[in-house]
């Protein structure tokens, strides 16, 4: 009687070596997600340590802190996994570190009959924190002000609006809120209303990160055009990236000018008073109406910018 012992084939045998291989790196997979799992429930345990350091703080939001976190996340990261992507997880756990330290809530600027803000301030700020859209730019900054939300999030300022919110933000208030961040921080993102860039408010000061921009606004009682204005900040070495300017007919009537600049800028910075000197009309007041952290350019989050490791 004949064995007929059958020989495994050689696709047979290639099958079952890829699919103990495909187990094998399964498990070096589950093993890496626990890992992470671990150091994700270790930085919690720290944040405990910072919500009782920042108790009596009345807003723990820093915006700073943030970016300059994406910023060496960005620049260390090696490998396919997308910058993107690696952005979204750290902002992710960013939002969650921040409701956990205290209530946190995000006024959205987005009428009924448009998306508005709302696009970008989800992306930032993740799928399940608290948001409240209203319908006009000043329901936003009173719920800000009032701190019935945490930040709020507003739209650019635009050359010639009528009505610009950041009119309301000049005052030397300190309850006031100020510019903190520019939204998308991170860009690419699938919204559907592109070009809806945005900027956060929230009465806290913002720091240096060594990548900044700066909102400088005046209040005078007499014309000062707009054009005037940006020439005495040039002069005064101020780089303006964007300026507006309004005014209010109430009488006394006043005019307003805005402008972004390049840089971090403090209240104590020469360059200010300089500016009051070069102005072709008296100034009412100065205000310095925050800043924020520059977004990450698309040239930092493509494949490209890896660099090859030193040898």
């Amino acid at each position: 009687m004949t064995d007929h012992h059958t020989e495994p084939t050689a696709c047979a045998t290639g099958e079952a070596a890829a699919a103990r291989s495909l187990a094998a790196v399964r498990s070096d997979i589950d093993a890496v997600d626990r890992a992470i799992h671990d150091l994700i429930i270790r930085r919690m345990e720290l944040v405990k340590e910072v919500r009782v350091i920042k108790h009596d703080w009345p807003v723990k939001i820093q915006p700073s802190r943030e970016a300059e976190i994406l910023y060496r996340l960005v620049e260390r990261h090696r490998g396919p996994f997308p910058r993107r992507d690696l952005c979204a997880i750290w902002r992710q756990l960013i939002t969650a570190t921040i409701s956990f330290e205290g209530p946190f809530s995000v006024a959205v600027f987005g009428p009924d009959d448009e998306a508005g803000c709302w696009d970008v301030a989800r992306d930032h700020f993740g799928p399940f924190v608290a948001m409240t859209r209203f319908s006009t730019v000043r329901s936003v900054i009173e719920a800000v002000r009032k701190q019935d939300c945490v930040v709020g999030v507003l739209p650019m300022p635009r050359l010639g609006e009528a009505d610009p919110w950041w009119r309301v933000l000049v005052t030397p208030h300190k309850e006031a809120p100020r510019v903190i961040g520019r939204l998308p921080f991170v860009p690419g993102g699938n919204g559907r209303y592109s070009g809806n860039d945005a900027l956060m408010i929230c009465p806290v000061p913002v720091v240096p990160t060594g990548r900044d921009r700066t909102y400088l606004a005046v209040e005078a009682d007499e014309r000062l055009p707009l054009d005037q204005f940006s020439q005495a900040l040039a002069k005064c070495d101020f780089t303006v990236v964007a300026a507006a300017a309004c005014q209010e007919d109430q009488r006394p009537a006043a005019w307003f000018c805005l402008a972004e600049v390049e840089g971090y800028v403090d209240d104590a910075d020469p360059r200010l008073a300089g500016l009051a000197k070069v102005l072709p009309v008296a100034l009412k007041q100065s205000i310095r109406l925050g800043g924020y952290a520059r977004p990450l350019e698309i040239a930092a989050l493509t494949p490209e910018a890896d660099v090859a490791p030193p040898q």
